[in-house]
């Protein structure tokens, strides 16, 4: 099932990466450009979560918190509020109004829908399927499963850890000491070269007949997850 979200945002370009986004991420995503077209969706069809601009034109973004907290049938619905503003006193009364959450502009993709999963495992434990695609290659955190090219493939714990990494970035190169401290942690000692080896074993598990090698070494740099865009 598509976790369904609405989106009001009045700026287009922002209104459009969004839905782009998140429709890539498996969500079904409506956009209301304005506050009363905002909560004449949310009487169409209750959506399993909202992202609120604060500055909306004709209802502001804090009176449709307000009124979407007031109401019975819409009290749990999950609200992520997008803001410029950045001021404590501001982050304190969009919470304090109902928002489940607060996100300062401009922020990355990867950040807001890590808040998303956050937000739905917390409240709507069952839609927070907390998958990652990128090309024919899906990671399934949950259930611990990782699929390329529609075939299940078989990680060690490392090998794993280590293509979640690559997944949240993906085309970005990273050396073997970035790899050292986002997989093994900074607190534990591990020879540089050892992440040469689970590299080398995650681009055996991931050799699928008739794809691409995704894991790119980059001489003198690193390495990258580069499906060719």
């Amino acid at each position: 099932m598509q976790p369904y979200v609405l989106v009001m945002e009045d700026e287009d370009a922002l209104a459009t990466l969004l839905s782009y986004n998140l429709e890539k991420e498996g969500y079904r995503v409506v956009v209301a450009s304005d506050g009363e077209e905002g909560m004449l969706q949310v009487d169409e069809r209750l959506p399993d979560l909202v992202l609120l601009d604060w500055m909306l034109p004709k209802l502001s973004g804090i009176e449709v918190c307000r009124r979407i907290r007031g109401r019975a049938e819409t009290r749990n619905l999950p609200i992520i509020m997008l803001t410029a503003r950045g001021e404590e006193s501001d982050r304190v009364r969009g919470l304090d109004t109902g928002a489940d959450d607060y996100l300062t502009k401009p922020f990355s993709m990867t950040e807001l829908t890590a808040r998303i999963r956050a937000v739905l495992r917390r409240i709507r434990p069952g839609l927070a399927d907390d998958r990652i695609n990128h090309g024919d290659i899906v990671i399934d955190r949950v259930a611990h499963r990782v699929r390329r090219a529609g075939l299940e493939i078989h990680l060690g714990p490392t090998e794993f850890r280590l293509l979640d990494h690559f997944m949240q970035h993906p085309g970005r190169v990273f050396s073997r000491e970035q790899l050292l401290d986002a997989v093994w942690g900074s607190d534990v000692y591990v020879e540089a070269r050892t992440v040469d080896v689970h590299v080398g074993r995650l681009r055996k598990a991931l050799n699928v007949e008739g794809t691409i090698n995704p894991i790119r070494t980059v001489r003198s740099a690193g390495y990258s997850l580069d499906l060719g865009g």
